[in-house]
């Protein structure tokens, strides 16, 4: 995949990649999330995302929201644990109008206090809604179980009490913190020159005042694995089992992400789909997850069930990472396997839209960005011993905790 990247005298970064889609889709990606909040911060960064819609020096909200939409675009934004997004999807002739709107609430957001107070509402609710579902909420309570003490165990939500501290002057302070501009890259995937990109870049972009990051993350260290149930008002038992895993520059990263396909991953032939879903019918939802971080990262199995088959799933989970632990994968299966994952990361550039995204947190994270052929020999690499090696690693069961509720 061919792209074009440039830095900004400000050291704001840019990436496109040209396509023939009428469609254009941009963003710009900030190094910062929840993880970098203080104590009493908890959930700034996500309503610094909700926030940042709600007018600035020259437009009032309902401006801000319509000044793509009224030509058929859509806006949005999220916001993770190390990062904050925002990304617009709109015909290609309105690159100039996206451009604008983002360098306007990115440095000229007013906040206004009014507007913050109906928010405060908004994300209290959604708070209780996400208590509500027990199935993502247990994914937030076993990461604050493994990143105990830590700000990486944070809800990214925040809590009632935080949320209904915030105010304008605390919005500032925390972006005057964690918004640094050699953190920051405008990303693009749409049907106009790269020179266009770059121009539109420096008029609306390099007005920012330079503000290079001159401290690091604070480190977790000291994983205990740890077994909690919980007892919850729920019809299903649900489960997540896991443990600390490779962070976003491990050598072994490809390695899980492979090993992640094979026990758990989105097909319905994953081995825990398999054997938990199809063969015993004890599990409707079975997944397995690993998500790197800049110094950590998280391997998950999930699933809900029956109360009375609470046990066994979990027996059979386990007998599932033993056999990829004690089993060398025989050659026909783990070609079988690599050509379901490059087949499934080749589908996924086809949405422009999550090529975009894709393609500035890379550059955010490695400032390059690999092209599918490389990707795919990495893959291509992976011998069956060192997939067993990975296994043993990361499914050593004495590293496994786990969090039950019922």
């Amino acid at each position: 995949m061919e792209y074009f990247s440039a830095t900004l005298p400000n050291g704001i970064r840019l990436v496109h990649h040209c396509t023939d889609s009428p469609v254009a889709h941009c963003g710009v990606i900030i190094n910062t999330g929840s993880r970098d909040e203080l104590f009493d911060e908890q959930g700034m960064a996500h309503f610094i995302e909700h926030t940042i819609f709600k007018g600035t020096q020259k437009r009032k909200a309902y401006h801000v929201i319509s000044r793509l939409e009224d030509v058929g675009g859509e806006i949005n934004a999220y916001t993770t644990k190390e990062e904050t997004a925002i990304h617009a999807s709109f015909l290609v002739e309105y690159y100039e109008r996206a451009f604008e709107l983002f360098g306007d609430i990115l440095m000229n957001s007013t906040f206004p206090e009014k507007e913050l107070r109906k928010e405060q509402d908004v994300i209290i609710d959604e708070i209780n809604s996400y208590n509500d579902t027990p199935s993502e909420l247990i994914f937030d309570d076993f990461e604050e179980l493994i990143y105990d003490g830590h700000p990486m165990g944070r809800n990214i939500l925040g809590t009632p009490d935080h949320i209904k501290s915030f105010t304008s002057e605390h919005i500032r302070g925390f972006m005057a913190r964690n918004y640094h501009t050699d953190q920051m890259v405008v990303c693009s995937v749409g049907k106009v020159s790269f020179d266009k990109i770059k121009h539109l870049a420096d008029r609306y972009f390099s007005p920012f005042r330079e503000n290079i990051r001159n401290f690091a993350r604070e480190k977790y260290t000291g994983y205990q694995p740890v077994e909690r149930r919980v007892t919850k008002d729920t019809h299903q038992a649900h489960c997540i089992i896991g443990t600390e895993a490779f962070d976003v520059y491990h050598p072994d990263r490809i390695g899980l992400i492979l090993l992640n396909s094979i026990l758990g991953g989105q097909s319905g032939n994953s081995r825990l789909n398999l054997s938990l879903r199809e063969r015993n019918g004890i599990a409707y939802n079975i997944e397995s997850t690993y998500t790197a971080y800049c110094d950590t990262g998280t391997f998950t199995i999930y699933f809900g069930t029956d109360p009375e088959n609470l046990e066994r799933a979990i027996n059979l989970i386990h007998k599932e990472m033993n056999n990829l632990r004690q089993t060398t994968m025989g050659s026909i299966q783990l070609s079988k396997a690599k050509k379901q994952l490059i087949g499934q990361l080749a589908m996924s550039q086809e949405n422009h839209e999550d090529l975009m995204l894709a393609i500035g947190k890379s550059y955010l994270v490695f400032n390059k960005i690999d092209s599918l052929e490389a990707i795919f020999n990495k893959i291509e690499s992976i011998d069956a011993n060192h997939l067993t090696a990975i296994a043993n690693e990361v499914f050593d069961p004495s590293k496994l905790s786990t969090l039950i509720y019922q």
